[in-house]
């Protein structure tokens, strides 16, 4: 057997169906033992970096360790940003790249490039592998590291020639599994006292808190406290609950930065929020001044980071949430009414919807009051969009300035369906993320949000898309520049240079060249459920080109002034 038929034999028991990424020669072997393994369906990209976005997404949401393959030198180092992505959002991810044969190593042969190292600050570990008796071990072992304490990726460098070694009959191992992070049980004791003595307070969910939500919203309605989400969690809590402050961080609401500046709350949870700058609204001291601080996460690195956290408590979500309602139970919480009474209709929720409303009526299309009449601009055209998608649709979002209206302006419907990614902030990544998203919940309906920038470094992915077969709108708004530091230039520098916009190019003629069904919008008058139906039911992917320059000011809340505050 050669080494690379063990690689794969073991990713197949282990639950891996797909494998992201292109082939070439430093890879070969993989891909000829395809032919072979049904069971592994290689999704071939038109770029590298789409692959890891997509390998990305498809570990996100189906639950398993996801592989992406590239081959060595360039493919390899297309895959880094991938990597750390996914080291950002604590993605377990297997990276397999190819190297020049053991013997030419160092002799300058063709796309030679030793990527160990330059992968290791971006994964949990990264090693080359000269043996081809060693390969099956090293992968076990990396694989192992992906998923243990805090999930992430790893990367495996093989040479040509050790993909092809021949190492007899291996036994194959079993397959891996995570042991749970189980939280102390003095910090859980600790932390459901703080919480049930020391009054009003909220919670600020982070993307930390996915597949534990049902939990916290149950632990909020016991305390009666509001919850805030960051940018990234963006999707969990639909909007209609009475608890929901809406967003605080970048493009956040202003009931949620309301509610963290009520010094009456002397309380604060952390539920899963690594609390970096676009979830803080850039270091926003007030979140936790004069507060005390609790802080649930399974990576301790992110304890006392950048905000002192009076207790810390260490441990999978799944298992401490639990935990804590068990010992609110044993304290007999809440006993009447609790010490926050009333919260629940303490108008934070209200507020939001306040803000969700114009968006809502605004776009609809029986507006008669001239001074509410619809205006075409970005906020409009997603809310009149997103009113004729399916409520369980997923939307996975891109890099832009549409990116502040969909976490501003866009409702909540249902629990998950948004896929935002300003942490990391790769442009392309929403286009990536579609794919993975669809392959791994295939009966989900799956809309892309993008813009002319984004589609110009990734777009030819929905070549992809249409030879798998996935059924995925991609929503692109075209402005002919890059919004985002268009508008962060005019605000912060009053100018803008020239080469951030361009002449606009046909996005929908693009699509149509290559067959995919398209329909190119002008005017909130051209957005129908007619049009919006039949590309939805083409069978495949689709493309909805949105040609809007939208002058107004994004809300993209602090964060121009934090970029001004440099220089000053």
């Amino acid at each position: 057997m050669r080494a690379a038929r063990a690689v794969l034999e073991f990713l197949s028991k282990n639950g891996t169906t797909h494998l992201f990424g292109i082939p070439a020669g430093s890879v070969n072997a993989f891909f000829d033992e395809l032919n072979d393994m049904p069971e592994l369906d290689p999704v071939v990209t038109k770029h590298e970096g789409a692959a890891s976005y997509m390998a990305a997404a498809y570990a996100k949401y189906s639950g398993k360790m996801s592989v992406c393959i590239g081959c060595s030198g360039p493919g390899a180092t297309n895959l880094v940003t991938g990597a750390a992505n996914a080291m950002r959002e604590h993605l377990p991810v297997l990276f397999l790249t190819g190297a020049v044969p053991v013997g030419t190593m160092g002799a300058n042969a063709s796309q030679e490039l030793d990527v160990a190292p330059i992968f290791r600050p971006v994964t949990k570990y990264s090693v080359l592998v000269t043996k081809g008796e060693d390969v099956l071990d090293e992968i076990v072992k990396a694989c192992g590291i992906a998923i243990s304490g805090v999930p992430g990726p790893v990367h495996v460098a093989l040479p040509i020639d050790v993909q092809h070694a021949n190492i007899g009959e291996p036994v194959i191992p079993a397959a891996i599994t995570r042991e749970a992070i189980v939280p102390d049980a003095l910090a859980i004791r600790n932390a459901a006292a703080e919480l049930a003595g020391r009054g009003a307070g909220f919670i600020l969910m982070g993307q930390g808190a996915r597949g534990s939500v049902g939990k916290l919203v149950e632990l909020a309605e016991r305390l009666k406290w509001p919850i805030a989400t960051t940018p990234q969690a963006k999707g969990y809590l639909p909007a209609e609950h009475h608890l929901n402050a809406g967003v605080f961080g970048f493009a956040g609401h202003e009931s949620a930065s309301s509610l963290v500046a009520d010094d009456s709350r002397r309380i604060v949870l952390i539920a899963g929020s690594s609390l970096g700058e676009t979830a803080t609204n850039n270091y926003n001291a007030g979140l936790t001044q004069g507060r005390f601080v609790i802080q649930l996460d399974f990576d301790k690195t992110v304890f006392g980071r950048k905000y002192q956290v009076d207790l810390p408590v260490l441990g999978d979500m799944e298992h401490i949430l639990p935990g804590i309602l068990e010992e609110l139970d044993r304290l007999g919480f809440p006993a009447g009414a609790s010490l926050a009474e009333g919260d629940a209709e303490s108008g934070h929720n209200a507020a939001l919807q306040a803000e969700y409303a114009f968006a809502m009526t605004a776009a609809a299309a029986d507006v008669e009051d001239p001074e509410t009449e619809a205006q075409y601009n970005t906020q409009n055209v997603l809310s009149l969009i997103q009113r004729l998608l399916p409520h369980d649709t997923r939307y996975t979002v891109d890099i832009g300035e549409f990116m502040s209206y969909v976490i501003h302006h866009m409702p909540v419907k249902e629990e998950d369906t948004f896929n935002i990614n300003v942490h990391f902030g790769a442009m392309g990544i929403g286009i990536g993320s579609a794919i993975g998203s669809k392959l791994a919940e295939p009966d989900r309906p799956v809309v892309c949000i993008t813009g002319d920038g984004c589609f110009f470094m990734h777009g030819m992915e929905i070549l992809t898309s249409r030879e798998k077969g996935l059924p995925i709108l991609f929503i692109v708004i075209n402005n002919a520049r890059l919004g985002m530091v268009y508008h962060g230039h005019s605000l912060q520098f009053k100018r803008v240079h020239s080469s951030f916009e361009q002449q606009f190019v046909n996005i929908a003629a693009m699509a149509e060249a290559m067959g995919i069904p398209n329909y190119r919008v002008s005017s909130l008058e051209d957005i129908a459920q007619e049009a919006i139906d039949a590309l939805l039911g083409s069978g495949g992917p689709a493309v909805l080109e949105v040609v809007l320059v939208d002058n107004g000011t994004p809300p993209m809340g602090d964060r121009v002034k934090f970029l001004s505050s440099f220089g000053k």
